[in-house]
């Protein structure tokens, strides 16, 4: 049940603020303040769980909230991914299919939009997508780990890495079957 007339409730601004800090951990990435920029990507975790714990405690669902949440993780995982793979830190092809997954999601969502759809039953996110998220944040905490002792992270980060990318694919594949379900099942505009 979303409730409030306001959009700027706790958990919303708490997701803005993990936006907005996503600039300031490219800096210190870029600027080889790593662990700096690992503190900007942890703390950004701990007010994604809190967001959601208190939209739902304080009883603050929001329209915006249910678009900005999962764009917020979008934003800052895509970003961290992009500085991962720019730094040698994990395999440009992994940085490239978690991107693209989401701008593939991102671009389906603004098309069905687009043409009419109701998403907001639709973008809930499944269980695999859930799963990606948390393997994705894991890479992510993983690679940095490993980036900054100087290890090449060896079979544990390898594995890891394949299994972040079979989840990528499997829920990107799943929002696509989902999104085509959409459009198909009722009559494009003429």
């Amino acid at each position: 049940m979303v409730s409030g007339s306001s959009n700027w409730t706790i958990p919303n601004v708490l997701t803005v603020a993990r936006i907005l800090a996503t600039p300031l951990f490219v800096t210190l990435f870029l600027d080889g303040g790593y662990l700096a920029a690992l503190s900007i990507f942890f703390l950004a975790g701990i007010t994604d769980a809190l967001d959601g714990f208190l939209a739902r405690v304080l009883n603050q669902r929001s329209p915006l909230g249910a678009v900005l949440d999962p764009l917020a993780d979008k934003i800052l995982l895509d970003t961290a991914f992009v500085c991962l793979g720019h730094e040698g830190w994990i395999s440009n092809w992994l940085a490239v299919a978690v991107v693209s997954r989401d701008v593939i999601i991102l671009g389906g969502v603004a098309l069905l939009t687009f043409w009419g759809r109701d998403m907001r039953a639709s973008i809930r996110p499944s269980l695999v997508s859930k799963a990606t998220t948390l393997f994705q944040m894991a890479m992510v905490l993983a690679a940095f780990i490993s980036g900054m002792s100087g290890g090449a992270g060896g079979l544990a980060l390898d594995a890891l890495a394949w299994a972040t990318a079979g989840l990528t694919l499997a829920s990107g594949g799943h929002y696509v079957v989902k999104g085509l379900a959409l459009f198909t099942n009722a009559d494009a505009p003429g």
